[in-house]
């Protein structure tokens, strides 16, 4: 059996169908590898005897169904690549504080296959309610990790030795305009950086290059966004022009760089409410984040370079 012709494709097109077979090809192999695990989890599916924490974290699919997944859209896909994954934590709490764009929140989703990749830990991430209220998508979220953004369940996952991963840019960073890239948005009002002081936890300064060009967002529709419940409808090249081919995440080259923690177990008792130590901390984060971003930009060159 033969592929298929792209001889009357660009160099463009010939690389991204040629990346979309390697895709497929990676995933199959990862797939293919874990039969044995994927009849096991299968038989306890059916024996209802699988664990689940009181997030509804579920490790078995994880790391059996989702995982392979995961790892083929970093590495095969987006072609992700780390910096300074030496200076994150092998195990004990930590939170992890990243950028966040690309109108689809895939960062998060990549950022948990390259921390496990490098290190074996899996971050537990953060999300909106409007993730919980989404049918399918919400519990898909639990399953894998994901909890609710809000101090208590923050506060609880760090006593349990977790690593926790946050953007504080929320809907801000996801749905801003393509012209605005790469341009951090305000924290909100610094409640991860309270909660990791009131925990004494370290923070990871987390930025991530590649995002903003997967679903470049030219234009907002604000009355549709109204209509559907959500925080924005962006309009991007090939959004909803060409309907579910559409989703299809351009496949633009990704950094992620690590930055060096920042210790809050040295600062005084009671920082936690102390607004003017939580703005500090705040704005060294947000600081940590642009000026990497800038350098990662910098070493990656164009989005779309198909030598690489």
């Amino acid at each position: 059996m033969t592929g298929p012709d792209t001889s009357r494709l660009g160099e463009r097109g010939q690389a991204f169908v040629a990346q979309l077979l390697e895709l497929g090809r990676h995933l199959g192999a990862q797939w293919s590898m874990g039969l044995d695990q994927l009849g096991d989890y299968a038989r306890d599916r059916l024996s209802g005897d699988y664990p689940v924490d009181e997030f509804g974290h579920d490790p078995e699919f994880t790391e059996t169904v989702w995982l392979p997944v995961a790892r083929a859209l970093a590495l095969n896909w987006f072609r992700c690549e780390t910096r300074g994954s030496e200076r994150l934590p092998a195990d004990g709490p930590v939170m992890l504080v990243a950028n966040h764009a690309g109108s689809l929140p895939l960062d998060g989703l990549v950022l948990q296959a390259m921390v496990r990749e490098e290190i074996g830990r899996w971050p537990r991430m953060l999300g909106a309610d409007l993730v919980f209220r989404t049918p399918f998508v919400g519990t898909f979220a639990r399953r894998i990790g994901t909890t609710l953004a809000c101090q208590p369940d923050a506060a609880r996952l760090l006593a349990a030795g977790n690593m926790v991963s946050v953007f504080p840019e929320g809907f801000k960073g996801l749905g801003k305009r393509y012209a605005h890239r790469y341009k951090l948005q305000r924290f909100g009002r610094g409640g991860f950086v309270a909660t990791a002081i009131a925990a004494g936890v370290p923070i990871v300064p987390v930025s991530i290059v590649g995002s903003e060009e997967i679903y470049p967002n030219l234009a907002d529709v604000p009355f549709l966004a109204r209509a559907l419940g959500l925080p924005y409808f962006p309009l991007t090249p090939t959004f909803p022009w060409l309907g579910p081919l559409g989703a299809v995440p351009l496949p633009s080259k990704w950094l992620i760089g690590f930055g060096t923690p920042i210790r809050t177990d040295q600062l005084e008792p009671g920082a936690a409410e102390d607004p003017m130590t939580v703005f500090g901390v705040t704005d060294q984060v947000r600081e940590s984040i642009q000026h990497s971003l800038y350098a990662l930009l910098a070493e990656r060159g164009p989005a779309f370079r198909t030598d690489r």
